[in-house]
């Protein structure tokens, strides 16, 4: 691993040097349940995405669906897998080091990780059965978060959350001797922004609101703080660029994906002809903030004070709107106009009971005003601030 790759793998800025746990995880390779809660943590966002898509090219659907399964096969493989683990973890006889370092909980111990993905676990359980109900007694749902969608987006956020603090462990136990932990982290960190995108959708995910006062305080209350958070604990010098990198790399994949497959509308009103399936907007270049955050945290002093934390969650705050700004001010422009018109950015594709308009190619909302990019950038400060207290956190992970 380079130099020019990485920060020193045995510290942060400004934080304490990693102590190994010697009750901590091995430091060679990754083991066959962390490998299940990331294939879970990917089957969950991915079916999420599939069925967005699905509700806007099919309408019709049931609890069968291909895209349920996938999210509902996620949710299973990480309660498996960690109940598995918390039973090993209490039970066995050879698993002494990892009882001793685990969390307990009504009497059963096990890695911090694994019990946020139970939890996250049962929570999307639940959800299904409430989900079918709400269908047939509503019919389908005319935004994300309906009440069983909370419900399921909570569970969500619990295994990708779960998911990040199982290869945490093994990052702040292992430093420098596993890269590919901190790969996995950083991978773990993009799918959870990922989660917080796709469920933000009707506030910055398309184009035609990128110029308006919602989209920019929506964006710097949520993506700083989980930026920050996953660059502060990262032991890569671009932890945040490389989580907002997965994001994006996995959005535009399904936007690939998803043009592939024929589908047509069943349920009326049909007010446009749909011929593939739906793919989702084209991601926000969030990787250009978050090389910004990256090169800020690692020149501006993080504990050293309150005040100090105050002063580089400000600085963060702005930095993140304005190169926000700076990037998706022309580039939704572009998105709206007819280059970005074809398969590779998915451009101009609409639910098939949206009536065709001029309205696809407008700007949505009010015009931005001075005092509403006042007001993101306050929000992004404390963001941030959020996100670097969430990180020093995470930084300190080791069970």
């Amino acid at each position: 691993m380079s130099n020019a790759a990485t920060a020193d793998t045995t510290t942060r800025p400004g934080a304490e040097p990693l102590a190994t746990s010697p009750a901590g995880p091995a430091r060679e390779g990754v083991p066959w349940y962390v490998w299940a809660v990331l294939f879970a943590s990917t089957s969950v966002v991915l079916g999420v995405i599939w069925d967005i898509s699905w509700h806007r090219t099919i309408g019709r659907d049931s609890f069968w669906t291909p895209a349920h399964m996938a999210i509902y096969l996620g949710g299973a493989v990480a309660g498996l897998a960690c109940g598995w683990l918390v039973l090993r973890t209490t039970f066995a006889a050879g698993a002494a080091p990892e009882r001793a370092a685990g969390v307990t909980f009504w009497g059963f111990r096990g890695p911090l990780g694994a019990w946020v993905c139970i939890w996250g676990s049962f929570a999307m359980i639940a959800s299904g059965p409430f989900d079918d109900w709400w269908h047939n007694a509503y019919g389908l749902d005319v935004e994300i978060l309906s009440p069983p969608h909370t419900v399921l987006a909570a569970g969500i956020i619990a295994i990708q959350i779960g998911a990040m603090l199982m290869v945490l462990a093994r990052q702040n136990n292992s430093g420098a001797d596993s890269p590919l932990a901190q790969l996995l982290f950083l991978y773990a960190g993009g799918m959870l922004i990922v989660t917080i995108a796709t469920v933000a959708t009707e506030y910055v995910a398309f184009p035609n609101m990128q110029r308006n006062a919602q989209f920019y305080m929506v964006s710097a209350g949520i993506f700083p703080l989980f930026l920050v958070g996953t660059s502060r604990a990262s032991l890569f010098r671009w932890g945040g660029t490389g989580a907002a990198a997965v994001y994006m790399g996995c959005t535009v994949l399904m936007i690939w994906v998803l043009q592939l497959f024929s589908a047509e509308a069943l349920l009326g009103p049909i007010l446009r002809p749909v011929d593939s399936m739906v793919p989702p907007s084209f991601p926000l270049l969030l990787v250009l903030p978050a090389l910004g955050i990256d090169l800020l945290l690692r020149t501006l002093p993080a504990r050293s004070s309150q005040a100090q934390r105050w002063m580089t969650a400000g600085a963060v705050g702005v930095a993140f709107v304005a190169v926000l700004l700076a990037v998706q001010w022309y580039f939704s422009a572009f998105l709206l106009g007819e280059g970005a018109r074809n398969f590779f950015f998915g451009a101009d594709q609409w639910d098939y009971n949206s009536l065709p308009g001029a309205w696809q190619h407008e700007y949505w909302g009010s015009t931005l005003a001075p005092s509403a990019l006042a007001w993101a950038a306050l929000i992004g400060l404390a963001s941030a601030r959020l996100g670097l207290w969430w990180g020093d956190w995470m930084s300190r992970v080791r069970r």
